[in-house]
């Protein structure tokens, strides 16, 4: 599916169908932002835009260190091979997930840079057109019941197949108008037999959703409808 081009210093990984003018200056905000087609947007792991051109509707995200190390080195990680890059990883992971019928992003491209022992690494996938984030729904008080349901089933399905989510948080769930449910962001992601790491996720989108809330929205209810949805 996807075509590898060498680029000065790296490489990418591309989907021909959807790329036509292969080369890292796909990942090039200063010619978006030129062209008038990039908006930029934060949240998740990684610095994100949005670009629009020519029918191409995409969000380019590059990837960002967190925590204590981030002070030090923002958006560099050790080289380690190639097929190890985040970005790489990510790309193959989502079409893998596609190919089992999960709702994530399309990806588009992948590609890292190296420097001496380390590299930069960014990831295109296909923008979820008309979604809003778990987090944007709860703050403009459009969740409901049904809402919190479709959600828990939907992480069901990822469970299910051993879909291991290294932070899932209220920004990383998506929801459409129709009530489509996406999930976001896979960086350090994998695939394992199921086990109790799946409650540890659950768990860790409570603290996030207590998180957001800070005490001013009332989530404990919806949450508990998830629960529900995923574990019948």
């Amino acid at each position: 599916m996807f075509q590898r081009l060498a680029v000065d210093r790296g490489a990418i990984l591309f989907d021909p169908e959807r790329v036509d003018d292969p080369g890292w200056e796909l990942f090039d905000r200063e010619r978006w932002q030129a062209r008038g087609a990039l908006t930029a947007h934060t949240g998740g792991r990684g610095s994100i835009h949005f670009i629009a051109d020519r029918g191409r509707h995409w969000a380019l995200r590059r990837y960002l260190r967190g925590g204590i190390v981030a002070r030090l080195v923002h958006e560099r990680f050790l080289f380690l091979g190639e097929d190890r890059t985040r970005s790489f990883l990510e790309l193959r992971l989502l079409a893998s997930l596609l190919q089992r019928g999960l709702p994530v992003p399309v990806p588009v491209a992948a590609g890292y840079r190296r420097g001496c022992c380390t590299y930069v690494a960014e990831l295109i996938t296909e923008r979820l057109a008309g979604a809003a984030s778990l987090t944007e729904m709860l703050r403009a008080g459009h969740m409901n019941d049904t809402r919190w349901a479709a959600i828990g089933r939907c992480l069901r399905r990822f469970h299910d197949v051993g879909v291991q989510h290294a932070d899932l948080n209220a920004n990383n769930i998506m929801l459409g108008e129709a009530g489509e449910v996406w999930v976001l962001d896979f960086d350090r992601g994998r695939l394992r037999e199921p086990g109790a790491w799946r409650e540890r996720i659950l768990d860790r989108l409570a603290r996030s959703l207590a998180k957001i809330t800070a005490g001013r929205i009332e989530w404990q209810p919806g949450f508990s409808v998830l629960r529900s949805a995923h574990d019948g």
